[in-house]
């Protein structure tokens, strides 16, 4: 199958991906711009495709191996959810989560105070996701409530 016949598969099925041997990259952009989560069937996808799995479907972060911040900030911008998939994400991809969604904070382990205040000034019931929310954030949230 050459690059063009490849391309056409890809194109009309995201998932055709995983019978093609040594897919190009074009081949695999194409494949997980049709459907993020064809990321699971690439070795060792570039940076490149991978920023472009996440775009198309943040949870796709679940298929890739360490992933970068940017890769990380990407997914949950796509979608907040992909932060449970994220293994120990940095204080910046915390705060990009809970500032579009402060009930994502379900999905960080021990949240910072500065993490537990952003998601309660976006949403004051994430109170209820922090397993020890500091006085500060206690008394913030007493105060908006």
């Amino acid at each position: 199958m050459n690059e063009l016949e490849q391309l056409a598969a890809v194109q009309e099925n995201g998932y055709a991906i995983q019978y093609i041997k040594n897919p190009s990259e074009q081949v695999q952009l194409a494949a997980v711009q049709k459907y993020g989560k064809a990321i699971e069937y690439i070795e060792n996808p570039s940076e490149k495709v991978q920023l472009a799995a996440v775009q198309q479907d943040g949870r796709a972060i679940r298929y890739i191996k360490n992933p970068s911040e940017k890769v990380q900030l990407a997914a949950v911008q796509q979608d907040v959810e992909a932060l449970e998939y994220i293994k120990n994400p940095s204080e910046q991809v915390q705060l990009a989560a809970v500032q579009q969604d402060g009930e994502a904070i379900e999905y960080i382990e021990n949240p910072s105070e500065k993490v537990q205040l952003a998601a309660v000034q976006q949403d004051v019931e994430a109170l209820e996701y922090i397993k020890n929310p500091t006085i500060n954030v206690q008394m913030y949230a007493k105060l908006i409530y």
